[in-house]
């Protein structure tokens, strides 16, 4: 990550600006924990239209500026300027700077690889959907693609050279109906219109045998899956764990309504390598296959993420809560607080958020009493949204 050190001086005058660089404004930490801690700013910068902040703090009897992790974004030559400018505005004796000689690793762009806020806010499709929870190598997600070339299919991968690998294999294969998007799929699906999906795929999840929390079926994610696929749609697991089979099936009994179909060792168009070797090894394969009966309502993802109201900064943050506040399906923690230098009722709030598996780290810009998300809203899944809700009451006492 680059950084620079440099020898401890006065802060910068708010607002400058160098070249294309420009300072809004610098914002202190406020120990409002009462544990003893080591003053931290934070200093925000736009640089070619792009807003973040960089992390200034104590490094020995020195200063160290790097990106803050929270709003650090790409390309890196946009915070490399921005910690260069710093510097020279300050007139500071640098003692290490890695940002000169940072190479910086240019970035490919992929087609068919999506991030998650273009199925929040560009998807649009009048095909048939389907969707392959963790793809691995790909080979069932490419077959199923090059079979059915009127379907678009969506492959959901955390790891992220399989992802490099299928989208590999579409370019060389001229396969143009996959898309790929690297997120957590138990998130997902709240992206995806109701009635949609012909199929989901759930081909060897990993069992998490010790952490059954962190596994893919639950009964919020089954009712998710029954929401978005249309009447006669399935959600399809093939697993080669008895221990995940049994927990699932159990999931899916506790349905109202739907049809589940099993198989053992039901041999596929299609198998991995892994699949085959476990054949070979005459291990059991299990298919679990829960059909949709009903149509269910749309979901409206154009939720409004302000905050209808002004607060006294320097009052709210001393009655803030400390402590995490957790709620059934969602959580609000309170990470740091900062104040604007020179600039009354006003201040950072960086909080955690959302969903336990998939938490969301923000800024809150207050401004003359103002609240809003720095760098933009939060994504309107149901537990930042609830969350978001809990913050209002929070904040407006």
């Amino acid at each position: 990550m680059p950084h620079i050190v440099f020898e401890r001086k006065e802060l910068i005058n708010i607002p400058s600006n160098l070249d294309d660089v420009e300072f809004k404004f610098i914002a202190k930490s406020y120990n409002f924990t009462q544990k003893e801690r080591k003053t931290e700013y934070r200093v925000a910068v736009i640089n070619q239209g792009k807003e973040f902040l960089l992390s200034l703090k104590p490094k020995d009897e020195n200063f160290m500026i790097k990106a803050d992790k929270v709003t650090r974004l790409s390309p890196v030559t946009l915070v490399k300027n921005a910690l260069n400018a710093y510097v020279n505005i300050n007139e500071a004796n640098v003692l290490f700077s890695n940002t000169n000689n940072l190479q910086v690793k240019k970035e490919t762009k992929h087609e068919y690889l999506k991030d998650i806020n273009y199925f929040v806010s560009d998807f649009k499709t009048d095909k048939e959907i389907q969707i392959e929870i963790g793809f691995g190598s790909g080979r069932h997600l490419l077959h199923q693609a090059k079979t059915n070339p009127d379907v678009q299919f969506i492959g959901l991968e955390i790891h992220y050279p399989s992802i490099e690998q299928l989208l590999k294999q579409l370019e060389l294969q001229n396969i143009t109906n996959v898309l790929v998007v690297n997120y957590d799929a138990r998130l997902f699906m709240e992206f995806i219109e109701s009635n949609k999906v012909g199929k989901i795929f759930v081909h060897f999840p990993v069992p998490w045998d010790k952490k059954p929390h962190r596994r893919i079926y639950s009964n919020e994610f089954v009712n998710e899956a029954l929401r978005v696929l249309k009447i006669g749609g399935t959600l399809e697991l093939r697993t080669d764990s008895r221990k995940y089979f049994d927990f699932c099936t159990q999931v899916l009994t506790n349905l109202p309504k739907g049809r589940i179909t099993i198989d053992i060792n039901k041999d596929l168009a299609v198998s991995s390598k892994y699949e085959d070797r476990w054949k070979k090894q005459g291990k059991n394969i299990y298919d679990v296959v829960l059909e949709a009966w009903n149509e269910d309502e749309n979901i409206n993802l154009d939720y409004d993420f302000s905050f209808d109201f002004k607060i006294d900064f320097y009052k709210t943050i001393k009655t803030i809560p400390t402590k995490s506040l957790i709620e059934n399906g969602y959580f609000i923690h309170v990470e740091e607080i900062y104040t604007i230098e020179n600039k009354d009722n006003s201040g950072l709030i960086k909080i955690t958020m959302g969903n336990f598996d998939r938490p969301v780290t923000k800024y809150l810009l207050v401004e003359n009493g103002e609240i809003k998300y720095y760098q933009g809203d939060p994504l309107p899944t149901s537990s930042n949204i609830n969350a978001h809700k809990k913050l209002k009451e929070i904040l407006s006492k």
